[in-house]
Formats: C-alpha cells, structure tokens, sequence
C-alpha cells in the first residue's frame, strides 16, 4: 500500500500557520503521517506542533534542507530533542555526519540521494546516477531513501522512480513537487511506499473550492 505524508509546508520551509493548519485538519482520521521542514518555526512552535501530533498518535517526518553540514546535524539534533519518529532529506555530502548523531536512537533516517542543490530543491544527475547513489547510500544501513523525483527538470520521473527501486531493498519516498491527480495515482500504481505533498493542498489542487481537509481527503481516496 502506498502512503501520504501530508507536509505542513510550502517552497520547502514549514508554514508560519502550521499549528493553526494542523488543528484544522487534525480529526482526519484516515491521515497516518504528517511532517514538516527543519525551518520556518521557532523551537516551542515546533514542540506544541508535534506535542499535537503525538496526542493524535500520528507518525512524524522531519525533513531536512540544510546545505550544510553544521546545519544538517543541528536539524537531526532538533529531530531528536522533538522525538520525530523519521528524519528525512539531508544531503548526501552530509548523510555520514548525521548517521553517526542517529546510531542507536530511536528515529529512522531516510536520506536524500542524487545532487540536490538550491533552494527550494532541485534534483540533478542521469538516472544510473541516481541509482548509484542509492546503491551507496544504501550500503551505509540507512532505513530508506528520499527521491525529489519531480524536482528532476530533465529525466522521465516514472523511469526514474521504476529505475531506482529496481535496486532498492529499503522503502522509497518520492517527495516534492506532486501536486495532480494523474501523479498520486501514478505513485499507487508504481507502488511506492509513500509520497509527500504540501504546497499543492495549500493551493488546493485536488479539490479547488474545498478546505485544506477536503483537499487531504482526495489524495487519501486516490490511494485506497
């Protein structure tokens, strides 16, 4: 089954209104996972943002932008001091930093693969690239992978998906930029684990006049 993580952002930084969001949409009971950027809030919103989230025994994602590696492992430490259940993104020059701060605590990491540069990010490399560096970051005993698939402004994103879980043994999140109907089912359809939106339910492409709720609820329903 594929999941949907619902991200409280927007141009990869977390929502000013991200507490307000997520009590407006927090009775959806079929929503399992939600997330958020390592910026946009001071560190007491982001404790009441995930005190919420735990309350609804909700899973949370942290995902990291940080073109550093000072900043990737100040991110992981914030994840661990809120008690995300996930860290996702973080560069590739700065996965082994961050894996060393993880080791033996109780928060899965799902890292970046591929050049991903700018911000917001952009993804960069061919696809033998791509799944070299899955092979890599793999090999490191990672818990899965974060793919910008349709941050890629040049490859066939279905060939590059299809093409980097063909060698992955680990789940594979697809996240960025996913913001039509025909893409969420195409994550269904190719089978991937999960997938993050959150630009799009803000500017409400899945229900155009409906709520942010009503929005979250059509992605749910294109993945039953």
């Amino acid at each position: 089954m594929t999941e949907f993580i619902f991200m409280l952002t927007h141009n990869d930084v977390t929502r000013k209104d991200a507490i307000k969001v997520y009590e407006e949409i927090r009775a959806i009971s079929d929503l399992k996972y939600v997330g958020f950027k390592n910026i946009g809030l001071e560190m007491d919103e982001y404790k009441t943002l995930v005190k919420m989230m735990k309350e609804d025994k909700r899973t949370i994602f942290l995902e990291v932008v940080s073109d550093s590696e000072e900043e990737s492992i100040k991110s992981a430490k914030v994840g661990l001091e809120l008690g995300v259940d996930c860290l996702i993104g973080t560069m590739k020059p700065y996965i082994d930093a961050s894996m060393k701060l993880l080791k033996e605590k109780p928060i899965k990491f799902m890292p970046y693969i591929g050049d991903v540069v700018d911000h917001p990010c952009i993804l960069r490399g061919t696809i033998e690239e791509i799944q070299n560096d899955a092979k890599e970051v793999e090999a490191k005993g990672i818990d899965g992978i974060n793919l910008l698939a349709y941050r890629h402004a040049t490859v066939n994103v279905e060939e590059l998906i299809i093409k980097v879980m063909k060698i992955m043994k680990t789940p594979l999140i697809v996240a960025g930029s996913i913001k039509t109907h025909e893409q969420v089912t195409k994550m269904r359809e190719l089978n991937v684990w999960a997938f993050t939106i959150g630009g799009a339910i803000f500017d409400k492409k899945f229900v155009q006049d409906g709520s942010y709720a009503d929005n979250i609820k059509a992605v749910l329903k294109l993945i039953e």
